[in-house]
């Protein structure tokens, strides 16, 4: 009997069983590919699970048990793990090609060996002496990581199986594993289930930590079906320009912590340095003296940050005006315009307008519509905004400044940095108690009128 044939999305994983340009599901051209379902066996033996019988239930008053973990020597993917990495997990590491991700696990693996832990690296598309030659640069090459260059599966669950149990073994990449059970190229739908799945259970079994690296695609999501992000217990990405100096470490998902938390990094020649205070690092160049500048106080996780909003706005030469925006949401900077030109007058049809988050980080808060705004009208009259100030808060529709949380993280960070104004929403519970000033807005028109004078 032949092999029955179904067809799979590479977005979101799912089944059909005929082939179609657009997924059903989620809507995606040209990303049904096909797969081969092979038939299961029927013998006339029941199955080791069908003899198991029923299994034993607990109660959730059962006895806690306390998770170790294993330090990184790095506070920062410390803070982003929630403490370490857990034993027995899959860290699932996404980012664009070249952003850093080989050189922060090579960092990692050799830190890991310096408490007598085994590590294993396997890399799927470097040569090990690519790998060795990374090493070198980045002052590590006498760390005792073992290193192979290998992509089949069975392979590598046959080397982790031997001798003392590794405590991580780092996969570089995903894309690139193959199993002698999947008759499929590497990289396709069936092949990375099917070696995921492998690496997970083998992981469980054995208590070893196993960090998998997924390729991007032009999106920034990982390549291939979600169904691998569910699968794995933390999803981790590492964001920034290439051609800055900072990296953004961002947890997506995390079952052993906190998720949406970040960690920063600056890339050096020596390999990946922490930053231990990124609102100073953020803040360091910024230009007080020209339009169009604000300072936001943001929350990313649990940590206050700071970073420099730069606004600019040009009248265009054209009949249908720029909107650019870096770092930002784009339907969220049209809508800020929108709410300005009817609840202020001020009318930024006939200008193209850039918005640009400094250093490189992504804000995905509601929480900087006030910063926006500000930059945004001073860059548009020209007018400087006051020195030393911060701003942050959530614009509605109707023009209003509405509450945000945390604000006395917020507030707190500004005044370690040596801020002494704020324009934060006025419908606060209660004032913390800061040196800071705080200066309550309840409508953007009031920001417009204190540029504007």
């Amino acid at each position: 009997m032949p092999p029955k044939r179904t067809y799979i999305c590479d977005d979101c994983g799912n089944v059909t069983s005929q082939w179609a340009g657009k997924c059903t599901a989620c809507g995606t051209w040209n990303s049904i590919v096909e797969e081969h379902a092979e038939p299961i066996a029927v013998t006339g033996q029941k199955s080791k699970a069908s003899r198991r019988g029923a299994i034993q239930l607990e109660s959730f008053d059962g006895k806690e048990q306390i998770i170790k973990r294993y330090e990184t020597g790095f506070d920062e993917l410390n803070l982003v793990t929630g403490g370490g990495l857990v034993p027995g997990s899959a860290v699932l590491v996404g980012g664009d090609p070249g952003i850093g991700k080989s050189t922060l696990l090579t960092q990692l693996a050799a830190n890991l060996t310096k408490s007598g832990e085994r590590v294993l690296y396997f890399s799927g598309e470097e040569a090990t002496a690519q790998v060795r030659l990374r090493a070198a640069r980045l002052g590590i090459k006498k760390a005792p990581v073992e290193l192979a260059a290998e992509t089949n599966l069975e392979a590598i669950l046959a080397t982790m199986k031997e001798g003392k149990t590794p405590a991580l073994c780092i996969i570089d990449s995903i894309q690139t594993l193959w199993t002698e059970t999947v008759e499929a190229a590497p990289g396709t739908v069936t092949q990375l289930r099917a070696t995921t799945h492998a690496l997970i259970r083998q992981a469980k079994k054995t208590n070893c930590c196993i960090i998998i690296v997924g390729h991007v695609t032009k999106d920034g999501a990982i390549a291939g079906p979600k169904v691998i992000e569910h699968m794995v217990d933390t999803v981790l990405y590492f964001e920034g320009e290439r051609g800055a100096q900072f990296r953004i470490l961002r947890a997506q998902k995390n079952r052993f912590g906190p998720t949406d938390e970040i960690g920063v990094f600056e890339m050096r020649d020596t390999g990946l340095s922490e930053v231990s205070n990124p609102s100073e690092l953020f803040l360091s160049d910024r230009d007080e003296q020209g339009p169009g500048m604000a300072v936001f106080a943001g929350i990313e996780g649990t940590r206050p940050l700071l970073v420099e909003i730069q606004a600019l706005v040009a009248p265009s030469p054209f009949g249908t005006p720029r909107r650019a925006v870096i770092g930002w949401d784009n339907s969220r900077l049209n809508m800020l315009l929108a709410v300005m030109e009817a609840r202020c007058g001020i009318v930024l049809g006939k200008h193209d307008v850039y918005l640009n988050i400094a250093g490189g980080i992504k804000i995905n808060e509601p929480a900087m519509d006030l910063a926006a705004v500000a930059a945004l009208i001073s860059a548009f009259t020209g007018a400087t905004l006051p020195k030393e100030s911060m701003f942050f808060g959530e614009a509605s529709l109707s023009g209003g400044i509405r509450r945000v949380s945390y604000m006395a993280q917020r507030l707190r960070e500004g005044e370690k940095l040596g801020f002494k104004k704020a324009y934060l929403p006025a419908n606060m519970n209660e004032k913390p108690k800061v040196s800071i000033a705080c200066q309550p807005v309840s409508h953007i028109s009031e920001i417009a009128k204190m540029i504007s004078s």
